[in-house]
């Protein structure tokens, strides 16, 4: 008899397939505070699905997108979730390595996500990866700071004005820097902060003959500006310094300001992680008056490579942590200020949240003034504006980095590297056949 139950039992097994099996689902993420927030309270999901499995890959931000990346173009399988940018999904969408989110739900409420982060996720109507959480850049600045030195932060500054305040605020025997801005070498690194205080200055990375733009007056202004303000007044080792560092340096009250990602905000106005929490203040991206601030679109997603055989256990995961119980979830375990931000409508139309995140407009604002399509002062072959998105950015992008993190490092100049810069992007679209 117990022979004959074990039979059926192994036959309903089989009949039912992967429905009576655990899956493992291996997820590749970035070690950003919020990934790793996500990461405590995966436990939620997976008591509500107790047939999955997760296995964490939590990776610096370089190592994950070089990891992804030749995983995903040698159809490796890694991974079966996959943390992404807004650069990537495009240009791999089109590739057809990615799988389409056709099963989120029918809660999922596509259209409640902000449109600007959305429309960069979507191919002909379809979302090929679901935002976690989206940002924009903003300034992020000590309100004590100011007031000591008498300067009063505007909403909208310029460049001179915080040039101007980050060298009065600095006071290096006390170990305050007036700014801390990246430095560390990467097209998503120190390039995304280059590249979209560049666009402010009214330069590009290529003409509309798709012609490298590194030896113009605009590209100049923007690096000499960058190198002496960090020069006079930005942190020793900045040139290792990328956005986790820049968050410690900020978080432990060594940074007057700090130009970086809006969802910093509410890192750095946590009191259980910031020293400085009740003393920051929040203003737009700094322009030149030539019309464009240097304010960033992005956002980090979730997305599954199209030959994973476990997609709809992936897209079971990403829907919830994507979604707004997701958000309600993260505001009953650590208050509504650290919820991912950028992504959905219902979060910027929500009381609470308004009320408790004071950088919540901002950030609003920041997000839907970013334009992708026309992301340069003068008319630019290409849309994208942290990165140009073509495949060929991320080599070349990473490569300019290496160059203007050696300048700031002193071990060349700001007129070497711009040459570096031009001679390799010169070089690489050539062979790409971008340049005829």
């Amino acid at each position: 008899m117990k022979r004959a139950l074990s039979l059926i039992g192994a036959a309903v097994a089989a009949f039912f397939g992967s429905s009576a099996q655990a899956e493992t689902l291996s997820i590749a993420t970035v070690n950003n505070g919020d990934m790793i927030r996500m990461q405590k309270l995966s436990e939620h999901f997976t008591k509500a699905h107790p047939d999955i499995t997760l296995n964490w890959v939590t990776l610096e931000e370089n190592v994950l997108r070089q990891r992804v990346t030749t995983d995903i173009a040698a159809k490796g399988g890694q991974y079966d979730i996959l943390t992404i940018g807004t650069y990537e999904v495009p240009i791999w969408t089109k590739q057809k390595w990615l799988m389409p989110l056709t099963k989120l739900g029918a809660n999922y409420d596509v259209e409640d996500l902000l449109p600007s982060i959305r429309s960069g996720l979507t191919t002909d109507g379809t979302l090929y990866a679901a935002p976690f959480y989206g940002e924009s850049s903003m300034v992020m600045y000590r309100k004590d700071l100011f007031e000591k030195a008498g300067l009063t932060m505007p909403e909208a500054p310029t460049w001179a004005f915080v040039s101007d305040a980050a060298r009065k605020l600095t006071d290096k025997k006390a170990e305050v820097y007036g700014i801390c801005l990246r430095g560390k070498a990467g097209w998503g690194e120190n390039m995304a902060f280059l590249s979209a205080m560049a666009n402010s200055f009214g330069a590009s990375w290529f003409d509309m003959n798709w012609k490298p733009q590194f030896n113009t007056d605009p590209w100049k202004q923007t690096l000499t500006t960058y190198l002496g303000l960090m020069k006079d007044a930005g942190p020793p080792g900045a040139s290792s310094n990328g956005f986790n560092e820049n968050l410690a340096l900020f978080q432990s009250g060594k940074c007057a300001m700090w130009i970086d990602a809006t969802v910093a905000a509410s890192f750095v106005s946590n009191p259980a992680q910031s020293k400085v929490a009740d003393k920051v203040g929040y203003a737009l991206a700094p322009d030149t008056g030539l019309g464009k601030r240097s304010n960033w679109l992005w956002a980090w997603n979730l997305a599954v490579p199209a030959s994973s055989k476990k997609g709809d256990a992936a897209q079971a995961f990403i829907s919830w942590a994507t979604s707004k119980d997701y958000l309600d979830l993260v505001a009953k375990e650590e208050g509504w200020a650290n919820v991912p931000p950028g992504t959905r409508s219902s979060l910027y139309a929500n009381a609470e949240y308004r009320k408790t995140a004071p950088f919540a407009d901002l950030t609003l604002k920041s997000i839907q003034a970013a334009d992708p399509q026309h992301p340069t002062v003068q008319p630019v072959p290409y849309t994208g504006v942290q990165f140009v998105a073509i495949p060929e950015f991320q080599g070349i992008g990473t490569a300019v980095g290496q160059a203007f993190s050696a300048a700031l490092a002193g071990q060349t100049t700001a007129d070497q590297a711009l040459q570096t810069a031009q001679t390799l992007a010169t070089r690489e679209m050539t062979k790409a056949g971008y340049i005829k």
